[in-house]
């Protein structure tokens, strides 16, 4: 159970849903109610689906290039610090969605896949960390519970984006960032431990 809620801890803070609440928003201007409701479930079923496919997947692709775990750890604790700078800094949504993906959002009947189920939500360093996870878990009952933990985490994301009004008028733009600064620490945080496991791994590996 604490491995558990310790991976859905470790993806709600790379994932950040409150950080695609404006953006969510900005993008659905002129839907209704129900609209705005059928794009938020799309685009939780979509970001189950891309974060289980790397999380399966994935290793395949890094089997085929040959790259070694600790090198996807110090590459990946490198992509999830910067993600962690960028919440820090209040331009998480600005490195993910451009304002030329932004116009072209605005103009397509669904948004659900892109801009918002990715690169959002499921963006680098979510993908980066389940990458890792899987090389350094390989007994199938951690595999599931990372599993369920991504499913579970695309319920919170759903959720965040149904509550997406009440809770911009609730927290309003600065309340927003002021949360997604205090996940860019903890992010930040995440992004150093796995570049120095990675790298003391390499020189344990070097001196034997």
């Amino acid at each position: 159970m604490s491995f558990f809620f310790a991976t859905l801890a470790a993806l709600f803070s790379l994932v950040n849903p409150l950080g695609a609440v404006p953006v969510f928003l900005a993008l659905t201007p002129d839907y209704t109610a129900a609209e705005r409701k059928k794009t938020a479930i799309q685009t939780g079923i979509w970001f189950t689906s891309i974060l289980v496919s790397f999380f399966l997947l994935g290793h395949y692709i890094l089997s085929f290039f040959g790259i070694d775990v600790n090198a996807l750890r110090i590459a990946g604790g490198l992509v999830i610090l910067s993600s962690g700078y960028s919440l820090l800094n209040g331009k998480f949504a600005e490195n993910r969605i451009n304002n030329k993906v932004r116009k072209e959002a605005l103009e397509k009947d669904d948004i659900s896949f892109a801009p918002m189920a990715m690169p959002m939500l499921s963006g680098p360093g979510s993908i980066s960390l389940l990458l890792s996870l899987y090389l350094e878990t390989p007994e199938f009952g951690q595999k599931l519970i990372i599993v369920l933990s991504i499913l579970a985490m695309g319920g919170i994301a759903v959720g965040v984006l149904l509550l997406a009004p009440k809770l911009n008028k609730l927290l309003g733009v600065a309340g927003l960032k002021a949360i997604s600064r205090l996940m860019g620490f903890l992010v930040m945080a995440i992004g150093v431990q796995y570049i120095i496991q990675g790298v003391v791994d390499l020189v344990s590996i070097s001196l034997a």
